[in-house]
């Protein structure tokens, strides 16, 4: 009885380490997130820059656009636009993200003082 106990618990692990190898999402960490619906910001989490959050607004109301846009940080930055919005407009979008105010170098200023 503790045999068949021991297999159905080694079985039960090594299926859920399967599931969390195969459909963990190799996604960083999420910098922001807008969601928009009929042209309007639906909900939005994190911190947006002002500026891209405007032109956001401003490209969503001129085209009625009901799509996510979201930025994650793995490494570089990425910026991700549902699939369901014309490629002109993702890359309006993406011409407006500022993605050097994320690719700035942080110094290390303990190591400065000598």
């Amino acid at each position: 009885m503790a045999d068949t106990i021991i297999k159905i618990l080694v079985i039960a692990g090594l299926c859920f380490l399967a599931y969390k190898l195969i459909f963990s999402s190799s996604r960083g960490l999420t910098l922001f997130e807008m969601h928009f619906k009929d042209g309007k910001l639906n909900k939005h989490k994190g911190k947006i820059p002002e500026k891209f959050e405007r032109d956001c607004r401003a490209i969503a109301k001129s085209n009625k656009l009901t799509c996510t846009v979201r930025a994650e940080k793995s490494g570089d930055v990425r910026l991700h636009v549902t699939a369901n919005i014309g490629d002109n407009l993702v890359q309006r979008i993406r011409n407006q993200f500022p993605f050097e105010y994320y690719d700035k170098k942080q110094t290390d200023a303990s190591k400065l003082k000598g």
